[in-house]
């Protein structure tokens, strides 16, 4: 589903509008307190909370969906930037992603800038549903070519270890690109992996199965 855009009520310089809007999540006088940030993955889960229960936890995924949605439509609004934006849910977390349009300064260096911007949507939907959020956001199709880049590389690395016996370390990666890692990690028989290291110098190192 998209949600179209308006456009922008006049407003004051780009730079005082991002500093008011980007970082502050909508205000709601009704709202519960703020629970704390998603956690960085152990052992390779991106933000990992506890399991909820199957009944409800579809329409939870949604109204995430939803709340995104508002909150990074005020965003593109504020900015004066084109975009649509498009929720689905994708197993067990909401999946928002923005698309159409000149993006890529909302992309970031290495997705630096998108990175950003999906903590501060989850910490927006968390204030709204009172649950710590994984809500996953893509940027102009950055996180598809990433996860396709990564599928490759760990596929590789996999071969190599399995083949040669010795451990691989891959350079630092976010949490979201070392759960792509792991997952492709798991399905190679005679491997495995594991995560070393403190933020923002996490990484995956690949192993031989003893």
């Amino acid at each position: 589903m998209s949600a179209p855009q308006h456009p922008a009520e006049p407003a004051g310089p780009t730079s005082e509008a991002t500093s008011g809007a980007v970082l502050s999540p909508p205000a709601d006088a009704d709202v519960p307190a703020q629970p704390d940030l998603p956690d960085p993955d152990e052992e390779g889960a991106d933000a990992a909370i506890e399991p909820a229960d199957d009944e409800g936890a579809d329409d939870l995924l949604v109204r995430e969906g939803d709340v995104a949605g508002d909150y990074l439509e005020r965003l593109l609004d504020i900015l004066d930037v084109d975009g649509d934006i498009d929720l689905d849910v994708e197993g067990d977390r909401a999946s928002v992603a923005i698309v159409g349009g000149d993006l890529e300064d909302l992309v970031g260096a290495d997705g630096a800038v998108l990175e950003a911007l999906q903590e501060l949507t989850r910490l927006a939907v968390a204030q709204s549903t009172g649950v710590r959020s994984r809500l996953m956001l893509d940027i102009s199709g950055f996180r598809a070519r990433r996860r396709a880049d990564l599928t490759s590389l760990a596929a590789e690395s996999a071969r190599r270890v399995a083949s040669s016996g010795q451990p691989e370390r891959l350079s630092a990666m976010n949490p979201f690109e070392r759960k792509v890692v792991h997952d492709v990690i798991a399905g190679v028989a005679g491997v495995h992996s594991e995560s070393e290291g403190e933020e923002p110098n996490r990484r995956v190192v690949v192993l031989p199965d003893r």
